[in-house]
């Protein structure tokens, strides 16, 4: 959010961030600063300072959160969702005080920023006053790699080079139950057409069932948010399973436009923001959990017709930059800043 309001009148609007080792320094600036966002911060006695000397200084408090980690009552939903031992005493009592401390900060707010209508919903109900909706967006350096590779796929008319390529880049043990629900149907695939692979970035438990296709699945390291397009540009197609359930249903749509904006189709899990976001049928797939094979003989199937993929990957790209483009969002932060 920073860089894009940067892009704005400096006369007009001024904007900086500060981490949490920065605070005393912060406090010097706080008779300037008319509005302060803090994104996942914990309370803490420095936090409670600032928060409590910001009020004296008038300055309006937001609190801005991308994920359902602020309320405890969806603390064993999460901890369940995330694959996290919820009958381990020590891990129970530090996720417990990490959602605690952040909902301490949350209900001293005035106010919200959140990526979408259902995770706003649930910060209402812990801040003080309005939430305003910010979806997450491109940086400007991401964008500009992406747009790059883009369009060294459209210049070879989206022809491949070898096998169809399918990607899954959420790879850590807190996906291990989301990307279960698409394993079975991912081996069945890899069973039925030998001319399929599949890529996972990151780490994550062991799927025995994918073992026998070992000379087929390439497992590489987590990468840097700019590394990371370069391998999503890599595959035909990106799949985002999810569980169905509120916290889920509070993510973004960041694994949708990602992968849109380098010319990869993907097949997504049916959530309130995917549904949202796919405004056009052709843009990706919507999923049910019972259908994931289906979907993804689909999608292959499309991705060795060039001729229809290629101008299907065009025109989610350009609704994928023209609504999550680094620019493109000012509108939404400056209403939710009440500017």
């Amino acid at each position: 959010m920073v860089e894009a309001v940067r892009e704005l009148d400096p006369r007009e609007i001024v904007a900086s961030w500060f981490s949490l080792d920065e605070i005393d320094a912060l406090m010097s600036f706080l008779p300037r600063i008319q509005i302060l966002v803090l994104a996942r911060v914990r309370y803490g006695k420095a936090v409670g300072e600032l928060l409590s000397r910001a009020r004296a200084f008038n300055v309006r408090i937001l609190a801005d959160f991308d994920d359902l980690v602020f309320d405890t009552r969806y603390g064993h939903l999460v901890l369940a969702n995330n694959d996290q031992p919820t009958d381990n005493e020590a891990h129970i009592n530090s996720w417990y005080a990490y959602v605690g401390r952040l909902q301490a900060t949350a209900a001293l707010c005035d106010g919200g920023i959140t990526t979408n209508e259902f995770l706003a919903a649930k910060l209402a109900d812990i801040c003080g006053g309005a939430v305003n909706i910010v979806p997450n967006f491109l940086n400007k350096r991401q964008q500009s790699l992406s747009q790059a590779l883009l369009e060294r796929k459209r210049a070879r008319n989206f022809q491949g080079n070898g096998p169809v390529k399918i990607g899954y880049f959420s790879g850590s043990p807190t996906h291990n139950r989301d990307f279960q629900i698409a394993v079975q149907s991912l081996c069945s695939l890899l069973e039925n057409d030998h001319d399929v692979t599949l890529r996972i970035v990151g780490f994550m438990d062991s799927f025995k069932e994918l073992s026998k296709f070992s000379d087929r699945v390439e497992v590489i390291e987590l990468q840097d948010w700019i590394n990371l397009q370069a391998r999503i540009a890599e595959v035909d197609i990106n799949i985002a399973p999810l569980q169905s359930n509120d916290f889920t249903n509070c993510k973004s749509e960041l694994k949708y436009f990602e992968a849109a904006v380098v010319g990869t189709f993907s097949c997504l899990s049916r959530s309130f923001t995917f549904t949202r976001a796919i405004t056009d049928p052709e843009d990706a797939l919507i999923v049910d959990d019972w259908n994931w094979y289906e979907s993804l003989r689909a999608a292959v199937d499309l991705v060795r017709t060039p001729e229809a993929y290629g101008p299907r990957a065009i025109k989610a790209a350009e609704h994928a930059y023209s609504r999550y483009g680094w620019d493109r969002n000012t509108a939404p932060i400056l209403a939710a800043l009440a500017l």
